[in-house]
């Protein structure tokens, strides 16, 4: 043990600055479900709060702002279970939430409840993404992917899900009483009829959670007041209301397909679920034609969401986890094509999958994945030749946990137990792929910025140039007032990040055809040595020994 101490960064942390060209500003909110108009049926009375944390383009402070804690409160809490979710005993989490020096002070570099900069875009609003965290996730665990669109002018919007998936979460009572917390539910990886009613159980809390996120962001924006009983709230509680209320007009959401739904893992399923679930959402009266298909929600025909999703709609799936989306009760649904490839949609241009070197090594996960993402309808699923293929890319030298913070905050551990590389510039590549898929599809967002295009281009990360540096932060504190004008033109210097030959080291184009093509990078696993346990974070880091072999779905083959 003592041998790796050396090596050890004595406090994780974050870069200093995001690589886009506006300020960051981030605000943790919690509203009452029962301020909210519940468009679904409620599958959980006792989740009675909605909990997300939102990251956007703000105006720079007067002053020093408090500082943001990736490890929210209570902290002892929180870093005890991240040490039960992660596999050590009841003990050793107990005392590791003793020793907080290499936790509790890492910071988010965000502006705490910071004021929502206008927006310079053509319709004077800020694009939005929706953002599901995967299992073993939470709010903050996806902060500087978040933070970094935000710095390229896009509102981000993390969900809190309650429904065990992460490790623990807090529901606040805002009435003074205890908050009730929800603990991590350990559910087995492998198919199992067991399994796919557990999934679907927390599939069908994470949809209606969604829904009303979808609801509170619309009120927000109407300029309605709502209860934010949030603990980062400060001891004056106009604080983070006043910073809601300044959200008002400024969202991107009222126009049919403009929220963009993105997502990790079993938060990439969830989101692939809820875009799917809306938009072949089937009424009351026609359900029993819909053979062996039970919804996990059903939003109301006339409700907002309805609306929003549309075949325009724009989905990122990082590592999608396909094992939850093969339930036997949504087989149909499962069969049914993502709606950008519905008439009027832009077909594949809509959708970008992003998979770690491990999940693209996972070949009956790959498989899937592809069968997910293609355009053809029913089990088939081959592609249409009529429709755009959907970008599908991984870096090399990736891990699961690279699309989320913990690969840039630990990455001595994730060399040693996962041999992943440059977390920075992994992050860095999502980033910008993701970007480049928003603007693809008629997003104002800004330009690349140099510091950015030297990670990706030169692989530098810790050594950035320091004159790119200083030029971004000079237009960050230059021109707060939003004079920085975003562009729908391609980035400068044509960075073809979602080409099929990009000029970009160790960021691989992969086919939506099953087959592998000659020439085109293929995978190193069978369906039969694959490793379900792969699809989460606590399996990847802790359990690697332990193999588990998935059983075929007649669904998917």
């Amino acid at each position: 043990m003592t041998s790796y101490l050396p090596s050890l960064n004595p406090t994780p942390a974050f870069p200093k600055h995001y690589g886009g060209p506006y300020p960051v500003g981030t605000v943790d909110i919690e509203i009452p479900v029962s301020e909210l108009q519940s468009v679904a049926r409620t599958p959980d009375s006792s989740i009675t709060t909605v909990s997300f944390r939102a990251f956007y383009p703000c105006e720079n402070p007067l002053s020093s702002p408090k500082p943001v804690y990736w490890i929210p409160d209570p902290q002892h809490g929180y870093v005890s279970a991240y040490a039960r979710f992660l596999g050590a005993s009841s003990r050793i989490s107990q005392l590791l939430a003793y020793f907080p020096r290499l936790l509790y002070h890492i910071t988010i570099p965000a502006v705490r409840n910071a004021k929502v900069l206008a927006a310079p875009t053509e319709s004077k609003r800020w694009p939005v993404l929706v953002f599901s965290h995967g299992l073993g996730g939470s709010r903050n665990a996806y902060s500087h992917l978040l933070g970094s669109l935000s710095s390229y002018g896009i509102v981000a919007i993390a969900p809190e899900h309650r429904e065990g998936s992460a490790p623990i979460s807090y529901i606040k009572q805002g009435n003074g009483s205890e908050a009730v917390h929800i603990d991590y539910r350990s559910i087995p990886h492998t198919p199992s009829r067991e399994v796919e009613e557990a999934r679907d159980e927390q599939l069908r809390i994470r949809l209606w959670e969604l829904g009303l996120i979808y609801e509170a962001l619309l009120m927000i924006d109407k300029g309605t007041k709502l209860s934010n009983i949030a603990s980062e709230a400060s001891s004056d509680k106009t604080e983070v209301q006043n910073e809601l209320l300044t959200f008002g007009a400024l969202l991107d959401i009222h126009r049919p397909g403009s929220i963009s739904w993105a997502g990790h893992s079993f938060g990439a399923a969830t989101v692939y679920q809820f875009v799917k679930s809306v938009f072949y959402r089937p009424s009351n009266r026609v359900l029993q034609s819909f053979e062996g298909y039970h919804p996990l929600y059903i939003p109301a025909d006339d409700s907002s969401i309805t609306r929003q999703i549309t075949p325009q709609s724009t989905v990122a799936l990082l590592d999608l986890w396909t094992l939850p989306l093969r339930s036997a009760s949504t087989t149909w649904l499962w069969k049914k094509p993502l709606p950008c490839y519905e008439p009027g949609g832009r077909g594949g241009a809509n959708v970008l999958v992003i998979l770690s070197e491990a999940f693209f090594k996972w070949r009956g996960n790959l498989i899937s994945t592809k069968q997910a993402v293609s355009a053809g309808p029913s089990g088939d699923r081959r592609h249409n030749p009529q429709k755009s293929h959907p970008h599908i890319f991984y870096p090399v030298k990736t891990a699961h946990v690279s699309q989320s913070d913990f690969g840039i905050l630990f990455p001595w551990a994730t060399k040693k137990f996962m041999k992943a590389e440059e977390p920075e510039r992994t992050l860095t590549l999502n980033v910008l792929a993701i970007l480049e898929l928003l603007r693809q599809s008629g997003k104002d967002i800004a330009s690349f910025s140099d510091v950015d295009r030297h990670t990706v281009l030169d692989g530098a990360q810790g050594t950035t140039n320091e004159h790119a540096i200083s030029n971004v932060m000079h237009k960050k504190h230059g021109h707060a007032n939003g004079s920085i004008r975003s562009s729908k033109q391609p980035s400068k210097g044509e960075l073809d990040i979602l080409s099929l030959h990009p000029s970009i080291r160790g960021w691989i184009p992969v086919s939506v055809e099953v087959e592998d093509r000659p020439g085109e990078a293929t995978n190193e696993k069978t369906g039969s040595d694959a490793d379900p346990s792969e699809a989460v974070m606590e399996s990847e880091i802790m359990n690697s020994n332990e193999k588990q072999e998935e059983k075929p779905d007649s669904t998917s083959q």
